[in-house]
């Protein structure tokens, strides 16, 4: 287990490092000048080459990416200069807070409500209970978040009024605080989520239930709720366990339309910020923390699925 572990640790800082060289490479092309979009278009030439000097922008780009990089892994992030001249560290750390208490909210309604679903689908393979699940969360898959959020937003919010139309919330409220802002975007989040779980969690059901195990433990006698219990969901889970993980990084940076739906300030509203502004900064620190994120998460999900089916530790 020891040696699966490393092997995996070892290929994510591979991904996060050919990641960051992505992210570096990405940002330098992007179109337009960065002391423009600073300055303004009326600033002098004096003006920009004076910025391009302070952020070393006129040093060759190896270089350029080297001092970034080596800054970043000490926590040196540098300076948002559309915000003010704002450290980028603690902004990125603070939306990511927000997005995380988001994340969590559509992870309490996107895990239960996925696995439960998937397993009465399985349980009830070829019913009609089986059928309307399966139709109902093929439908759900193609709706656009915005779609969905500006739904919920006519229905619950304006209609009912039994939850705000927004979420504009302040960076110190703390969780239960702000639950009642985090209901809306949270359902948005996991409205196409449930699908990838539900659908997972079915087919991988399906086949566990389909093994000779099971059948024989149903021939001992064992009473059916032991049995999935003991024998079905520890095994049908496994393959869940990496649809949720691949979710929940998901959920940390692509929110991006259902912030700006509901006008949250979390991580994914910031990323769209600072590549409307041309931060390249921030740009850079946001996308590679989202991406580690990414990679530890899916660290986690292989740990867990080694631990779920212990064939998979010897590969």
């Amino acid at each position: 287990m020891t040696r699966f572990i490393i092997r995996r640790l070892m290929f994510v800082l591979l991904t996060v490092f050919l990641s960051s060289v992505i992210i570096f490479v990405a940002t330098q092309v992007l179109p337009g000048d960065m002391t423009t979009m600073i300055l303004g278009r009326y600033a002098t030439e004096q003006a920009k080459d004076n910025l391009r000097e302070q952020l070393g922008l006129n040093r060759p780009a190896i270089v350029q990416y080297g001092s970034w990089l080596s800054h970043y892994v000490r926590g040196d992030w540098g300076h948002s200069l559309t915000t003010g001249n704002e450290p980028i560290r603690p902004l990125v750390l603070e939306r990511l807070w927000n997005s995380l208490k988001l994340a969590a909210v559509a992870w309490i309604i996107l895990v239960p409500v996925g696995i439960f679903l998937g397993l009465m689908a399985a349980l009830r393979r070829n019913r009609w209970l089986d059928q309307t699940i399966s139709i109902t969360a093929l439908a759900s898959i193609g709706l656009p978040e915005f779609v969905i959020g500006l739904v919920l937003i006519q229905l619950f919010a304006i209609k009912l009024g039994w939850f705000p139309s927004q979420s504009s919330v302040e960076p110190d409220t703390n969780f239960f605080r702000a639950l009642p802002y985090l209901i809306l975007p949270g359902i948005t989040v996991a409205f196409t989520g449930i699908a990838h779980i539900l659908r997972m969690t079915r087919s991988a059901t399906v086949d566990v239930l389909q093994s000779d195990y099971v059948r024989t433990a149903y021939l001992k006698g064992l009473p059916p709720r032991k049995v999935l219990f003991t024998h079905v969901l520890r095994n049908s889970l496994a393959p869940t366990v990496t649809v949720v993980a691949v979710g929940t990084g998901w959920m940390i940076g692509g929110l991006i339309v259902t912030e700006s739906v509901f006008a949250y300030p979390g991580i994914g509203r910031l990323l769209l910020f600072s590549i409307q502004r041309r931060d390249i900064q921030l740009v850079q620190a946001t996308t590679l923390l989202i991406v580690a994120i990414y990679c530890v998460l899916n660290l986690l999900a292989d740990i867990i699925y080694a631990y779920l089916n212990p064939r998979i530790r010897y590969k």
